[in-house]
């Protein structure tokens, strides 16, 4: 199988990769910068040259987006949308021109789309699109503006013969440096993990050895098109998740974090405090309805895994 990952050099382009070529399929990496024989440039906004890997390829899953690791300044919001926006559009527009167009375009999208909210979980039938949240900062709704257009502009291609899937993916975790799991547990091995901010949001994650597996399944189900959560089935309060994350690798205690100093917190990693304290509760009825079985349902289990193999790896 030949499958095309626009915007594949990133960590869960990387995780995918890694995936797809140790089943022997054919992966072609579509990047601004290419450095290896099966990457190709691309501008991520303009057909050229590169739409010739889509021709013919069974899967193009594009994972192409401006990082949301940064503060979130006017200028890094609207280069979200625009890269968001723009890859989803011109991959549409390659899909369209090709003479053989491919089966399945799987295009990544986010969690953060749904509500902020504590009372119940979010699923692909019945959970509440955000924006319109009270007492949150404005600049929420603009996130969840991004993954409303980032799945617009799928939705909206003109590719009657490929099956499209939105992937509302949560935090992808592996060992990977630099990573979402290398950051969270090095804050949790300097004794900084405890709750933020009281710690009762949700965080919704899953494991890249599942993220890996549901995309293989994604592709495998011709049956399935449209939104699809890929999060584990049991997210679990802020607090929990550190916890369980402190135990992963042995340490007693985390210090808690107000608001106001997960702010500063934010401001030296160069990310966002929404990141931490938006309530992110994801469930993912469609994957669990269609027979897809969790490897790692549980974030201990999980984070067990994740902690182990890192360590092997230093």
């Amino acid at each position: 199988m030949k499958v095309v990952i626009p915007g594949g050099t990133g960590q869960v382009g990387t995780i995918l990769n890694r995936a797809l070529t140790a089943d022997g399929h054919d992966v072609t990496v579509l990047t601004r910068s290419p450095r290896g024989e099966r990457q190709v440039h691309w501008d991520g906004s303009t057909l050229g040259p590169w739409a010739a890997e889509i021709d013919g390829s069974d899967v193009v899953v594009n994972l192409a987006g401006r990082s949301v690791s940064c503060r979130y300044s006017k200028e890094n919001l609207a280069a979200m949308m625009n890269s968001r926006v723009a890859s989803a559009r011109v991959v549409g527009d390659a899909i369209a021109a090709a003479a053989r167009p491919p089966k399945a375009w799987l295009q990544m999208s986010t969690a953060t789309i749904y509500a902020h909210r504590f009372d119940a979980a979010n699923d692909e039938y019945n959970g509440l699109i955000g924006g319109s949240e009270h007492g949150v900062p404005d600049y929420w709704a603009y996130s969840v503006k991004i993954a409303q257009n980032w799945e617009s502009a799928q939705e909206q291609a003109a590719t009657p013969h490929t099956r499209k899937v939105a992937l509302r993916s949560a935090m992808v975790m592996s060992p990977d440096r630099g990573g979402v799991f290398d950051v969270l547990s090095w804050l949790a091995r300097l004794g900084l993990g405890g709750p933020v901010a009281g710690g009762g949001q949700y965080v919704s994650w899953v494991h890249d050895h599942d993220f890996a597996r549901a995309i293989r399944f994604l592709i495998e189900r011709e049956d399935l098109a449209g939104a699809v959560n890929l999060a584990a089935p049991h997210p679990l309060p802020q607090r929990e998740f550190m916890r369980k994350l402190r135990s992963a690798w042995r340490m007693p205690f985390g210090l808690p974090a107000t608001s106001h100093m997960a702010e500063i917190g934010a401001f030296v990693l160069r990310s966002d405090t929404e990141l931490l304290l938006k309530s992110r509760r994801v469930v993912p009825s469609r994957l669990l309805d269609a027979g897809f079985t969790f490897q790692y349902p549980q974030w201990h289990n999980a984070a067990v895994n994740l902690a182990t193999r890192r360590r092997s790896s230093t």
